[in-house]
């Protein structure tokens, strides 16, 4: 560690500036304070970030939906005046090898008539499913616009807190209590199993569970994160999600933009090697190159394992929380392929128009088809059959492609981080994942391959070198019940604050949990406001 300690005292530094980092930053740079940010990339977004990789053509590389951001958020932060500028995500595409597919549209009678293709039943039932979830995105919305709830604290504020969810959850109605029940301890296959019979339906609808988990859509647990991605709300309608115009990476921009308005100092290229602690608090960061920066206080938006065995180390940390850290499961699932085309890509069974093409496009054809995918990974290997998530962002923003071309980005589960072969042998096969990808696309949409100009794929290994993700976890560690609310990221630390005095975490690892959201990196600023620790 270099001598020379950078003379400047901040208020708080923050570490990392992927989006809840930036969003931190931007409340107490709000609020007054003199808040630095220090990025290790040339770019700054973290998982929420867009690139131009090959000539024209604008990937967002990681993250490539919006449908978590806070409304609140982006009203308090004004970031359309700071470039914000979402597209509603308004259909989503299921094609099948034989028959037409499914496809459910903005329109209800027009998605009525593509499921009574396959179950008359559920067409009549699937509105009212909706609206179902609907309700319990809005009973659960207070709890992720807000501090986690403590269950062991006897504090007067804490325990109202208990008391409002608890008359809250009173005046549900005892249908939608016994929804809620079954939200937090089903697997998403059961739970949609109770309202649908259609297989073709229900895989689609199914895998909103599994994004981001090494779980299957049969495992307990899962129908909560498939409630969690029904909290995307865009102009007050639930259930909405969007691309951002130029990228994803245009969230992250425009949120550090207002970050810098309020005076905010953003710096890229500066890799955090260590926080220090000494005697108990925490008192400045050191820099790859030996540059040590202090502040009042530390804020990592980096993920738990990251924050507390690497850069602040074991030894700094009490036994038990060290060893609850230990136990934070990561397990990341998930890989990315990018695709520049020279054309659109034709599904076999839907040959005609583009239209079904402006949503996203979910390659999951029966329950069957995503159990067999986490299947293979369950024994450490990719699944070579896997569900695919693909989006083809240049149809409704141009500005991503050439005219004529197009931007194809694929989200794709499974892909298991620690595969048999050893983690560090994931290099050897990340051509392979991608053949398995576009293999898998190719049976569906014929030619696909041979329109391919530039690919990008990244495996669970590349989102932890790159983009600094342990074991590629987009979420910062996974959504099970075990690791939500008070419990994430550990029990008793789930408000922001660690047992490092002065040391404060704001990234996705801490409650509400991850996507674009931004609410971790908000509550994190708020109590740090309002305990005056900045």
């Amino acid at each position: 560690m270099s001598d020379a300690v950078h003379s400047a005292r901040y208020d708080a530094i923050i570490v990392g500036g992927g989006h809840n980092g930036l969003v931190c930053a931007a409340y107490l740079a709000k609020a007054g304070r003199k808040v630095l940010v220090l990025e290790r990339r040339h770019v700054l977004g973290g998982a929420a970030v867009s690139e131009e990789l090959h000539p024209g053509f604008t990937f967002s590389v990681c993250s490539y939906v919006v449908s978590l951001l806070r409304p609140w958020i982006i009203e308090d932060l004004e970031l359309a005046k700071h470039g914000l500028d979402l597209i509603p995500l308004e259909m989503s595409f299921t094609p099948h090898v034989e028959g037409p597919g499914l496809c459910r549209w903005p329109e209800a009678a027009r998605t009525r008539r593509e499921i009574a293709h396959f179950s008359a039943r559920d067409a009549e039932v699937y509105p009212r499913f909706g609206q179902q979830m609907t309700r319990m995105a809005r009973f659960v919305k207070p709890l992720i616009d807000a501090p986690a709830p403590d269950p062991t604290s006897l504090s007067p504020p804490r325990l109202l807190e208990l008391l409002d969810h608890g008359r809250r959850l009173r005046q549900l109605q005892p249908d939608d209590r016994m929804a809620l029940t079954k939200l937090m301890t089903a697997s998403a296959a059961d739970f949609l199993d109770e309202w649908f019979e259609s297989d073709a339906l229900k895989a689609p609808m199914s895998c909103s569970g599994i994004i981001g988990t090494f779980l299957g859509v049969r495992s307990p647990g899962t129908a909560y994160v498939l409630l969690h991605h029904y909290m995307g709300e865009i102009d007050g309608a639930f259930r909405s999600w969007g691309f951002s115009r130029g990228g994803t990476g245009r969230v992250s921009e425009a949120i550090a933009s207002a970050a810098r308005a309020y005076g905010a100092t953003i710096r890229t290229e500066a890799e955090v090697e260590q926080i220090v602690v000494k005697g108990g608090l925490a008192t400045s960061v050191v820099l790859k190159g030996g540059e040590e920066l202090r502040a009042r206080a530390i804020v990592s938006g980096c993920d738990p394992h990251r924050t507390f065995l690497g850069l602040v180390g074991r030894e700094h940390l009490p036994d038990e929380f060290a060893a609850d850290i230990a136990r934070f499961k990561m397990r990341g699932s998930s890989g990315k392929v990018n695709l520049a085309v020279d054309r659109l890509p034709v599904f076999r069974c839907r040959p005609e128009g583009d239209e079904h093409l402006r949503g996203d496009v979910a390659i999951a054809p029966s329950m069957g088809y995503l159990e067999r995918a986490y299947d293979e990974a369950k024994y450490g290997d990719f699944s070579r059959r896997p569900y695919i998530n693909m989006v083809v962002p240049s149809l409704v923003d141009p500005s991503v492609a050439p005219p004529g071309k197009h931007v194809i980005s694929c989200f794709v589960q499974y892909a298991p981080y620690k595969i048999k072969e050893g983690p560090e042998h994931w290099p050897e096969r990340r051509e392979a994942f991608g053949d398995a990808v576009v293999d898998t696309l190719e049976e569906y949409a014929p030619g696909l391959r041979d329109s391919i100009l530039y690919r990008q794929v990244l495996t669970p290994w590349d989102l932890e070198q790159q983009i600094g993700l342990t074991e590629g976890n987009i979420f910062h560690g996974e959504l099970s019940l075990e690791q939500l609310a008070f419990q994430r990221p550990a029990p008793g630390w789930a408000r922001y604050r660690t047992p490092i005095q002065d040391l404060w975490m704001c990234g996705s690892g801490t409650h509400p949990g991850g996507g674009i959201m931004g609410a971790s990196g908000a509550l994190a600023a708020k109590a740090m406001l309002a305990g005056d620790s900045v």
